[in-house]
């Protein structure tokens, strides 16, 4: 199509978890709809789109070399997605500008950064809402939390849940045991070891598990051990403490995307006990392949599981013990879960996360 507008993107987090999963999806989508340039790695880009344009950008993200290159770098464009939070803090090329805000993490937390961080999630974060035309938030939890401890006016953030999607993954449930040294039978956790994901709280109430159930399922821990502020060394301190925890967990360390639906799929039982999400995306990913789920009480997390989850106080690893042991021991209650989440999974699709993000696009170009 001829003269469609032009749209500069920061993909760099095209190969990360969480954001790089919402650009993975979303891409494809906004490549066809738009002349599109992306910044980022050509290598892991070309991949995507023939017709995209790929500039190559290697900048740490929140580092000050980023900054010192945005203005280079970035092209003239109708349009500028950051979709992330790591905005350029000075003029671009671009007409307009648009951020995803996924969740404010770092300002709700704001007494657990380094001063350096403090300094600049404080900076970017309120530049990201003052320089953005319009911002996109993945839930109304996120929303509150963003005109809570930001400046953002209401009627400027535009509300998207994401999508969930089947990985594909074709590979036999033996070979997967194998190559992640997962056991017969295991309660699933998914998600980086940061203190906020409350690891923790579901490894003690493990043990207050009976011993048949012990003997009977072990915890799988699906991620990484560090991220943006540090891995949780409080928890691998106690965890070493702890020979039983020590002789019941296992784990994965990465696990490739074609390959996590059979994790999910061999689980009996998914918990994902966080504090803070601005979406959450695994317990619909869970879902998705019929592992029922227990979740926190607590942030998006009602707004995304719907009564597809059975909910516990994140702070008592008593409540989580006993919610355990109701859907361990219960199948009609697992079955009842897995029922629901397969409802529950339909008011999230990729067709409709990316149609809202090409309307909001294109009105804040026409405006």
């Amino acid at each position: 199509m001829l003269n469609r507008p032009k749209l500069c993107v920061d993909a760099r987090m095209y190969n990360h978890s969480g954001i790089g999963k919402y650009l993975q999806m979303l891409l494809p989508y906004i490549c066809n709809a738009y002349d599109t340039t992306l910044l980022g790695d050509i290598e892991v880009l070309t991949s995507l789109s023939s017709a995209a344009h790929i500039i190559p950008f290697h900048s740490p993200i929140y580092s000050i070399s980023e900054q010192r290159k945005y203005n280079k770098i970035i092209t003239a464009a109708d349009l500028f997605w950051s979709p992330h939070y790591n905005v350029p803090l000075m003029g671009i090329k671009c007409k307009k500008r648009v951020a995803t805000l996924h969740d404010v993490y770092h300002l709700a937390f704001y007494k657990e950064l380094s001063r350096k961080q403090k300094i600049y999630a404080r900076l970017v974060i309120n530049a990201a809402v003052k320089l953005s035309n319009e911002v996109i938030t993945v839930s109304a939890f996120s929303k509150s939390e963003i005109i809570k401890y930001t400046s953002c006016k209401p009627d400027k953030i535009q509300v998207v849940h994401n999508g969930v999607n089947q990985l594909a993954s074709d590979m036999g449930n033996k070979k997967n045991h194998t190559k992640y040294n997962l056991p017969a039978n295991y309660i699933l956790f998914v998600g980086n070891v940061k203190p906020h994901k409350n690891l923790k709280v579901l490894l003690k109430a493990y043990l207050l598990l009976n011993d048949e159930l012990k003997r009977q399922y072990k915890v799988v821990i699906v991620g990484k051990r560090d991220g943006f502020l540090t891995g949780d060394e409080e928890l691998t301190r106690w965890i070493n403490t702890q020979p039983e925890i020590q002789a019941n967990i296992v784990f994965t360390g990465y696990v490739a995307n074609e390959d996590m639906d059979a994790v999910y799929r061999d689980a009996s039982l998914f918990v994902f006990p966080s504090v803070y999400e601005g979406f959450g995306l695994p317990p619909l990913e869970a879902m998705l392949n019929n592992c029922p789920v227990i979740a926190s009480a607590t942030s998006s997390l009602p707004e995304v599981c719907g009564d597809a989850a059975l909910y516990f106080n994140p702070q008592s690893s008593q409540e989580l013990y006993m919610k355990m042991t109701e859907v361990l021991t219960q199948k009609k209650i697992s079955d009842a879960l897995i029922t629901k989440g397969q409802q529950q999974i339909k008011h999230f699709t990729w067709d409709e996360c990316a149609a809202k993000h090409i309307e909001i696009f294109n009105r804040v170009i026409e405006s």
